[in-house]
């Protein structure tokens, strides 16, 4: 049977990564939209700022750690306390090099905190959600990346943690699959937020974008953008929820394309050259 769409004003959605570009803009909105929002974000200066621009009516403001599993069940609980129940968790928090590098040259504390925080992070929050998720018949949304399944050299950590995430997202929906829960994983394209000025704001890399991707795909879009689909996504429990369309096609020729696209940088001597700049 198919799961009956969401309405969305009244539900209540935790959102994780809260304050951030993708996150904020989400939150307003699905505020907007009529939902309720628990925002979950390590700073608290931010998190109030965006509270109250929300209103104290629709909003809750929890400084909280995706690191953390008992911080995650304190999210949770405070949610259910304050709105009396928990329909989506939008499992959302993530972090990227502050530079991009090899996996040789890469700190290894950086390279492991990024895989703590994007995909162990999304792990303790769906679980800590999945109780409460399961009572209200609702959805989880996990933010994956066109990184699941482009090729991630010089962000290795990024790429495979969101290549994690998406794998994980579709694993839980077939297993909620009939008991009237559901999920679903984002894929944003590159969205104009600080996350992507580490690659866009260097020269090498730069160039290496132009050269292995093509005009059409290089262009950043707006984190509004992003809520606009994730709304729609969401009102229809949708398993996929691809932003800029554009990426739809290139995911579906994945397979045939990793080929391609692997083969092509393989034989790049610029791009080579380019990439021992940041092999140091």
């Amino acid at each position: 049977m198919a799961n009956p769409q969401f309405a969305l004003p009244g539900k209540t959605i935790l959102i994780t990564g809260a304050t951030g570009g993708i996150g904020a803009a989400c939150a307003r909105a699905l505020v907007k939209a009529g939902a309720n929002v628990t925002l979950v974000d390590l700073n608290p200066a931010h998190l109030e700022a965006l509270s109250n621009e929300l209103g104290p009516d629709q909003s809750l403001a929890i400084a909280g750690d995706v690191t953390d599993r008992a911080s995650m069940d304190d999210a949770v609980a405070r949610t259910l306390t304050r709105f009396g129940a928990l329909d989506v968790t939008f499992a959302n928090a993530g972090i990227a090099a502050t530079t991009p590098t090899t996996i040789r040259a890469t700190k290894e504390e950086e390279f492991e905190r990024i895989i703590e925080v994007d995909l162990l992070g999304v792990w303790r929050t769906v679980r800590a959600s999945l109780p409460a998720i399961s009572e209200s018949n609702g959805h989880v949304l996990v933010t994956a990346s066109i990184y699941a399944y482009f090729n991630g050299m010089l962000n290795a950590p990024y790429a495979m943690s969101k290549a994690g995430v998406e794998m994980f997202g579709r694993a839980l929906r077939s297993e909620l699959a009939g008991t009237g829960a559901t999920a679903g994983v984002l894929y944003p394209g590159w969205v104009a937020t600080p996350i992507i000025e580490a690659s866009f704001g260097n020269p090498v890399t730069e160039e290496i974008i132009r050269l292995a991707y093509p005009k059409g795909l290089r262009q950043p879009v707006a984190p509004a953008r992003i809520a606009q689909a994730v709304v729609k996504g969401l009102e229809s429990r949708s398993p996929r929820i691809t932003c800029p369309r554009r990426w739809v096609p290139i995911s579906a020729a994945r397979g045939a394309l990793n080929v391609l696209t692997d083969a092509a940088i393989d034989r790049n001597a610029r791009i080579h050259g380019l990439v021992r700049e940041l092999d140091k």
